[in-house]
Order: C-alpha cells, then sequence, then structure tokens
C-alpha cells in the first residue's frame, strides 16, 4: 500500500498576462529559492534603494484588512 502526495507546483501559466506585462525589465519570475514549488521574484541586475514600481494593479487594502 503506497500513499502518493499530490505537490502543486506554481508555473508561469498560473500568473496573469497583466502581471508578467507589468514586470520591470530586470526582474523575472523563475522558482523560488526558498518554496520550489512556487514562484519567486528574482531581479537580473541591481535594484537601487527607493525604486518605485508600478504602477499597482489590484486593490489596496488597510492593515487591518490582511
Amino acid at each position: 500500500h503506497t500513499t502518493e502526495s499530490t505537490v502543486t507546483v506554481e508555473t508561469l501559466d498560473d500568473v496573469p498576462e497583466h502581471v508578467l506585462r507589468g514586470l520591470p525589465e530586470d526582474v523575472r519570475l523563475f522558482p523560488s529559492a526558498v518554496d520550489k514549488t512556487r514562484l519567486g521574484v528574482w531581479a537580473t541586475k541591481s535594484i537601487l534603494k527607493g525604486k518605485k514600481f508600478g504602477p499597482f494593479v489590484g486593490d489596496k487594502k488597510k492593515r487591518s484588512q490582511v
């Protein structure tokens, strides 16, 4: 008797197209270094402190709502 566990691995197919289009030029999504089943955000070069990305697509929430 064997027990098989199904592990779901996040792929680029799971990422909405608008998210992929909105990534800065030097940012990529690859398997996470922390959790290989998830995607992580990787920079292809250093990102300067204070660099802003946008526009934000989504709903802003207050800290008490998250």
